[in-house]
């Protein structure tokens, strides 16, 4: 079962003092980009934190979040009653202004208010990391819910391009019998007498370079490959792209073969599907 690196989950956990959120979202990307931000005291769990969603999400642009919205009276920041004392004292010494006004000026400089680093409680992380882990389950379900949509687009493609890959089969005596005719019409208007032995020898020569058995096999087998890698247990986008990139090289081979004006339309139209079957392989996991 594929799955997109498209995703969203989000968890909220309501403590007595506090609301913490948690948030992920995922785009596609090549490789593992990972983005976090949380307040700093739990930046010391930030790189257990990474192991885990890249455990878990393995790749794609990733903005994780951990916002915390104070409810209670707790707080950790605190006035400085000694420093903008002594601020305002320095500024009273420059200029005899309000003492409101100076006191507004205070507490804008440095030191004015102390923040107190406090140590994480160990029950509130243990309390956050099972909400983290309901957000990653969030996002998990959603990345399935657009994989399985992507999974239906891919082998409503894959179908056309065998339906049109029929057509060629159908087609291709038909072909054949045209390079034919117009080789030995192009003997005829020489006007030349040839040997009908030699002229054969050569026509099939000829005909063998135009000749795409083997192609029309593999693209057959690279189609077969591509839907039964869609239904196993792993969501592999690499491997689907490369399995992609050999059904457009057997897909132009065809066309470059065909010297044929109705076969390279149906050519032309393989290539179409194909397309938009690369297009949403970027979103693959």
């Amino acid at each position: 079962m594929i799955h997109s690196m498209t995703g969203y989950g989000k968890s909220v956990l309501q403590l007595p003092n506090k609301k913490i959120t948690i948030e992920i979202k995922s785009l596609n990307s090549k490789n593992l980009d990972l983005n976090a931000r949380m307040p700093s005291i739990y930046r010391e769990k930030e790189l257990s934190l990474r192991k885990l969603i890249a455990n878990t999400l393995e790749r794609g642009k990733i903005d994780f979040s951990i916002y915390v919205e104070i409810t209670g009276e707790e707080t950790t920041t605190q006035v400085n009653k000694t420093v903008i004392k002594q601020y305002i004292k320095q500024l009273k010494d420059i200029v005899d202004g309000d003492e409101t006004e100076l006191l507004k000026m205070a507490v804008r400089f440095p030191d004015a208010l102390n923040t107190e680093r406090d140590d994480i409680d160990e029950d509130e992380w243990q309390a956050i990391l099972n909400e983290i882990n309901v957000a990653l389950n969030n996002i998990d379900i959603y990345r399935l819910d657009e994989g399985k949509a992507l999974e239906t687009d891919f082998r409503i493609r894959l179908k056309n391009i065998e339906t049109l890959l029929e057509q060629v089969i159908a087609m291709d005596p038909e072909r054949i019998e045209g390079v034919r005719e117009r080789l030995r019409k192009g003997v005829e208007e020489l006007k030349e007498k040839v040997d009908e032995n030699r002229f054969e020898q050569e026509l099939v020569f000829y005909i063998e370079k135009f000749d795409i058995t083997e192609e029309k096999v593999r693209l057959k087998n690279h189609l077969d490959y591509f839907n039964a890698a869609l239904s196993s247990d792993d969501s592999n986008g690499k491997k689907l792209g490369f399995i992609g990139q050999e059904i457009g090289r057997e897909i132009n081979t065809i066309g470059s073969k065909s010297n044929y004006a109705p076969m390279q339309k149906l050519v032309v139209q393989m290539k179409d599907e194909l397309e938009k079957i690369k297009e949403q392989l970027l979103n693959v996991l």
